[in-house]
Order: C-alpha cells, then sequence, then structure tokens
C-alpha cells in the first residue's frame, strides 16, 4: 500500500487505453455470463467527455485503473472500476472507490450506489468490505444485477 496513488480526470487521448483496461478487466466474465458484460460495453468517449471517468496513473504514466461516476438524483452513482492486470491487489480498485466517496461527499451527496452482476462473485464479496450494503436484487437489460448502498459521512 506504500504506492502512491495519482488519479486524474480522463481526457479524450484516454479512450482507447481506459478501454483496453475494461477489456482486460472484464474478458474473464464474459463465459461466465454468457456474453460481454455492461462495462465492456460502455460509450467511455461519451463519458469521458462528461467528465465521470478519472484515471489511477503509475509513476511511468501509464494507466492502473479508472472509475467512472455521477449524480443520479441524490446519490452517486459508481457505474464502472476497473484496474489493469499489473495493477491488481495494490489497493487501486480501493483507493479509486473511495476517491468516488470523497467527491460524492464534497457534493453533498449522502451515499454512493453501485451494481455488480450476480456472477462477478468478488464483487459480491469485495463492497460488503468497503462498507456497502446490498440493497436489492433484479434483472435488468438480461443481467442479473445485485445493487450495493454506502452511506457517507
Amino acid at each position: 500500500m506504500g504506492e502512491i496513488q495519482m488519479i486524474r480526470q480522463a481526457v479524450a487521448d484516454d479512450e482507447v487505453a481506459v478501454r483496453a483496461c475494461a477489456e482486460q478487466a472484464y474478458a474473464p466474465y464474459v463465459s461466465v455470463i454468457g456474453r460481454k458484460p455492461a462495462p465492456m460495453l460502455a460509450d467511455f468517449g461519451a463519458q469521458i467527455a462528461a467528465g465521470f471517468v478519472h484515471l489511477s496513473i503509475g509513476e511511468q504514466d501509464e494507466l492502473r485503473g479508472f472509475i467512472v461516476f455521477f449524480p443520479v438524483g441524490q446519490q452517486m452513482f459508481l457505474e464502472n472500476v476497473a484496474v489493469s492486470k499489473a495493477g491488481r491487489g495494490k489497493g487501486i480498485g480501493r483507493a479509486l472507490i473511495q476517491f468516488c466517496e470523497a467527491q460524492a461527499t464534497r457534493l453533498g451527496f449522502g451515499s454512493v450506489c453501485l451494481y455488480t452482476n450476480v456472477k462477478m462473485t468478488d464483487n459480491l464479496s469485495i463492497y460488503p468490505r468497503l462498507g456497502y450494503v446490498e440493497v436489492q436484487r433484479r434483472s435488468e437489460d438480461g443481467f442479473d444485477r445485485v445493487y450495493f448502498e454506502k452511506r457517507l459521512g
């Protein structure tokens, strides 16, 4: 955990690297789910242009992970968090999620919500360890989703 976490907003030139990171992070789930998970189908160009994407950058300015979040109603919605193969196990995902929570608090939101696929079993154990509580399960767009929420402050 001693590594410096540099987080910055993504710019248009980052789109290719963001997409590659998403492909790398979510590829193992394609066979489990039976199709590409929603984060692999995202319009990263539009999300970057809207200011919704933030990156974790390594010492050589390489992309180590990214997070996509934006306000929905009175909550911050964490849509996507992915870490590169090289960045796994270094607290990058946790740092990105904490960054999202800090931004939500700064903007006056009382909670962060997110969903994950029921078949992404790693996530089902990770989010509760980070203080997220399962609030519902539902089927949407052909995906079985588990919704989590974390109250802030």
